[in-house]
């Protein structure tokens, strides 16, 4: 089984590396690694040319932000299942890419995530714990998501249901999880596994104005994709985090 993992990039030298080494020592025989970058103008573009014989498909040029560039990933992507992988971010083990084929094999899927490790930038210290379940249509009314960095899908999905939406900022990711696994009530996966160790200080993280379009932005994803009590479940969806501390 074929794996596409995006990766997505602007000016990520300070821990590119890192996410490289990790896709590289996957076990998993069959990954097509696709690498956008937005026109870097750190180090960045040495960093890839170093690696370039280990990288299915490279292009660096100007997008529209983060999810347009990860759309231009999956217009690119080959392989029967698509994941993301963040530039600041790592894969958890070298196995990680062959459980996911395993689980794919294994079970009548479209779609598998799994657990997700906040982690401090440079000490690696986990600042957070995002354990995920094997989620309801009940879980997502409630405003519960699983894990976007441990996401992997069908590439045939995309497809039949569209790409990333461009128009909701941050929330593009939580739109594309509402639409496929609660409004086309896709069968999803979870692999009980840490899948991802993800750096603090994401596009997500910012000032009170950007936190409060972000919520914005989330009750427009869940009023599109027809969640019946928006209000209610963005509330819950906030108060959930407060779990992944401690």
């Amino acid at each position: 089984m074929k794996i596409s993992l995006i990766t997505v990039v602007y000016n990520g030298e300070a821990y590119l590396e890192d996410c490289f080494q990790s896709v590289f020592a996957q076990t998993h025989p069959d990954v097509e690694y696709i690498v956008i970058d937005g026109g870097s103008t750190d180090g960045t573009l040495k960093i890839i040319d170093q690696h370039k014989n280990q990288i299915s498909y490279f292009v660096s040029e100007s997008d529209r932000g983060l999810y347009d560039a990860i759309n231009k990933g999956i217009a690119k992507s080959t392989g029967d299942i698509v994941g993301i992988l963040n530039a600041d971010d790592t894969l958890a083990g070298p196995e990680i890419l062959a459980q996911v084929a395993e689980a794919f094999n294994a079970e009548e899927i479209d779609a598998l995530y799994g657990d997700l490790h906040y982690v401090h930038p440079s000490s690696g210290k986990i600042i957070r714990k995002w354990k995920s379940k094997q989620a309801t249509s009940s879980d997502l009314e409630k405003g519960w998501m699983p894990a976007h960095p441990t996401l992997y899908l069908k590439r045939t999905l995309f497809e039949k249901h569209g790409n990333y939406s461009l128009d909701l900022g941050t929330a593009a990711d939580y739109e594309l999880i509402l639409r496929f696994l609660y409004k086309n009530n896709l069968k999803a996966h979870y692999l009980p596994q840490l899948m991802v160790n993800m750096r603090i200080g994401g596009v997500s993280n910012g000032s009170i104005k950007s936190l409060f379009n972000a919520l914005l932005d989330d009750y427009k994803a869940m009023k599109r994709n027809g969640l019946p009590n928006p209000v209610f479940a963005l509330v819950l969806k906030k108060l959930s985090k407060l779990k992944q501390f401690g």
